[in-house]
C-alpha cells in the first residue's frame, strides 16, 4: 500500500471509535471510492455488518453507536425520544413480552435503509415527526445546551470520552408517548410511567404544551397529572395552551374525565400493580 493510501486509511480508522458505524454515503462524500472500501474490507480493516455500512475491525454493534453515527457522522435529525426515552432515563415501562427493545428514533429524517438490516437485539422503530412545532437542530457536538432545553431535548452521555447522544427530556418523551395510537394499552403505559413523574419541570412542561400539536396527547398527559396528584402541575403555565373543544374518546366504554374531557378505561388502578 502507498504511503498516502495507508494516511488516507489511518486517518479513517482513527475517526472510528469501537461502537462507530460510518456509510457507504459518507465514505463517498469524503473521497472514499467503492474500490478502495472494498479493499479495506478485504484487508481486514473493515468489516460490514449490514450492506452499505461499516465499522472497523474489533468494533461492536450498539444501538448508542448506531444513533451516534446517525446524528454526528450521518447528519440527520433524528433523536431518541417517546418511550425508550423514558426507559433509557430509568423510568420503568411496560416489558412487552417475546419482543426486543425497540429503540424510538423522532425526526425529520427518515432512516436509512441499513439501519434495519443490522444484526443486533435490539430494534429501531422511526415515529416520524414529534407532535410538536418546534424546529429541531441538526445535532452536532457544536449545538448549544440551551438550543436543545429550548426544545425540550438533552444531551445524554454514554460513554467515557464519547459524544452524547440527543434524546428527549422526560417531559417531551411523555407528551411524546401519549402521541400514540390511542387505546387502553396506551393509557396504562402511560398511567404507570406518569404515576413516577414527581420531578417535572413546570416551566418546561407549559413550553412543550404550547407548542404541542396534539390535542389528545395534551389532555392525557395532563389528566394522568392531575390523577397521580403532582404537585408540580400547579406551577404549569397554561397560559396559550390549546386543549380543544368537545369531549375526545381513547377507550370505549371507559369513564370521562371531567376536567379534561377526555375518556380512559375505569380500570386504571387495577393496571398500577
Amino acid at each position: 500500500m502507498s504511503e498516502q493510501k495507508e494516511s488516507f486509511i489511518n486517518l479513517l480508522l482513527a475517526s472510528l471509535d469501537d461502537t462507530a458505524l460510518v456509510s457507504s454515503r459518507w465514505l463517498r462524500a469524503h473521497g472514499y471510492s467503492t474500490s478502495l472500501v472494498a479493499r479495506y474490507v478485504a484487508s481486514g480493516w473493515l468489516v460490514s455488518p449490514a450492506r452499505g455500512v461499516y465499522l472497523r475491525k474489533g468494533g461492536r454493534l450498539r444501538w448508542q453507536g448506531v444513533v451516534r453515527s446517525l446524528q454526528l457522522r450521518e447528519g440527520l435529525s433524528l433523536y431518541v425520544g417517546g418511550r425508550f426515552a423514558l426507559a433509557w432515563q430509568g423510568h420503568e415501562h411496560y416489558l412487552r413480552l417475546g419482543e426486543a427493545a425497540s429503540v424510538t428514533l423522532y425526526g425529520t429524517d427518515r432512516l436509512p435503509g441499513w439501519v434495519t438490516k443490522l444484526p443486533m437485539a435490539e430494534r429501531f422503530e422511526f415515529c416520524g415527526r414529534a407532535p410538536f412545532d418546534l424546529e429541531s437542530p441538526r445535532f452536532t457536538t457544536e449545538t448549544p445546551e440551551r438550543q436543545l432545553l429550548d426544545q425540550g431535548l438533552a444531551r445524554r452521555e454514554t460513554d467515557s470520552g464519547l459524544e452524547g447522544i440527543v434524546c428527549s427530556t422526560p417531559e417531551r418523551a411523555m407528551l411524546e408517548l401519549c402521541d400514540g395510537p390511542p387505546g387502553a394499552a396506551l393509557v396504562y403505559e402511560a398511567d404507570a410511567l406518569m404515576q413516577g413523574m414527581t420531578s417535572l419541570r413546570p416551566q418546561r412542561v407549559g413550553m412543550l404544551l404550547r407548542h404541542c400539536r396534539s390535542i389528545k396527547a395534551k389532555r392525557l398527559f395532563l389528566a394522568l397529572a392531575e390523577r397521580h396528584g403532582h404537585a408540580w402541575l400547579a406551577h404549569v403555565p397554561m397560559e396559550g395552551v390549546d386543549l380543544g373543544t368537545g369531549k375526545r374518546s381513547l377507550v370505549l366504554g371507559g369513564r370521562l374525565d371531567p376536567t379534561y374531557q377526555i375518556t380512559l378505561p375505569g380500570d386504571l388502578d387495577e393496571h398500577l400493580g
